[in-house]
């Protein structure tokens, strides 16, 4: 409907478009009124376990290309799915990755620094470096040092701000799924009501709010906000979307009531799970087999169940939950799993 592959170069990052599954018990165990769909964003890719990332990154990596750049300098907590994604990005390209790691999470398991996600990256190659500052989805400092670092040594970084969100680019990957999800709708033979998606650093909520406003359904994605900083995340989500909207052509302006962010889940602050949390990680899995993280996506999990429990959605209604991967964080999460 917006022709993204017409107006912007894409590299190939992830299989296709990703698999949409009925939870069908899942749904009958919340009362069967509301028909759960899932869209597994972290069946994506071969590389690192894939994730939403990889969707952002396909629309950076010409760009990137284009500048000649060798290496790739980004940002995220200790266990941040992100870093792992553009760690897994620089190998497969033969890229140089530089990464840096706040400590954005306050948790102390034994391990947190040095299995998961981390892990992963530092297997790739990764240069990582530990940075001890808290939690904040702007533009970073230890950041903006890494890529002067970079250029000191003699390389040319190329800049990638934390979640690939404040990036010209950023919005691209999720106006795209939002066109996926329309195709495979009419191949289903269902539309879906709601859509439900975990928000912190907000270019994928703000994506699709710009493609599924192309249907007028930009307030029909409800984000579950999982930053603990819920004025920053819509205010950052509505600047992408804006300025996605005018890049894509979307022909309508994106106003501040197309952003719907339920802050209500992230507690008791960014990255450290509540016992809800922990248990709709449980449900999901031993209803579903489907797993799920205690940073991101265990939260908008729990939202989505305390959503429908608690009649939000009409009966009737299909409800997609976006998928966007992170599970390799939950080893950073072993003691409190440690009985399942």
């Amino acid at each position: 409907m917006l022709g993204l592959e017409d107006k912007f170069p894409r590299y190939p990052l992830t299989f296709g478009p990703t698999p949409i599954e009925k939870l069908e018990r899942l749904s009958r165990h919340l009362g069967g009124a509301v028909e759960i769909y899932a869209k597994r964003e972290d069946c994506n890719s071969g590389l690192a376990f894939g994730g939403n990332k990889l969707r952002k990154l396909e629309y950076l990596v010409p760009d990137a290309m284009a500048q000649n750049c060798d290496t790739l300098v980004t940002i995220g907590g200790v266990q941040s799915n992100h870093t792992r994604q553009v760690a897994a990005v620089a190998a497969k390209l033969g890229m140089k990755c530089r990464l840096v790691q706040e400590s954005w999470v306050n948790w102390s398991d034994a391990v947190y620094d040095r299995v998961g996600n981390i892990m992963l990256s530092r297997i790739m190659g990764a240069e990582i470096e530990l940075v001890d500052e808290g939690f904040d989805i702007g533009i970073r400092e230890s950041w903006e040092a890494a890529l002067e670092d970079v250029r000191r040594a003699g390389g040319k970084p190329y800049s990638i701000p934390a979640g690939a969100s404040d990036h010209p680019l950023g919005g691209l990957g999720f106006v795209g799924f939002a066109e996926e999800v329309r195709r495979q709708e009419a191949e289903l033979g269902v539309t879906f009501d709601r859509i439900v998606v975990c928000s912190v650093t907000g270019s994928t909520q703000a994506g699709m709010v710009v493609g599924f406003a192309a249907d007028g359904r930009a307030r029909n994605v409800i984000g579950i906000d999982a930053s603990g900083t819920p004025e920053q995340t819509h205010a950052q989500i509505l600047r992408i979307a804006r300025h996605t909207a005018e890049a894509v052509g979307l022909g309508r302006s994106i106003e501040a009531e197309d952003v719907v962010l339920l802050a209500d889940y992230a507690y008791p602050a960014y990255g450290v799970p509540s016992d809800e949390t922990v248990a709709a990680i449980r449900l999901c899995a031993r209803m579903e087999g489907m797993m799920t993280d205690p940073v991101y996506e265990g939260k908008s999990m729990q939202g989505l169940i305390d959503l429908i429990r608690k009649g939000h959605f009409a009966a009737g209604s299909k409800v997609l939950y976006a998928h966007l991967g992170g599970v390799p964080a939950i080893n950073g999460y072993g003691y409190l799993f440690r009985n399942g």
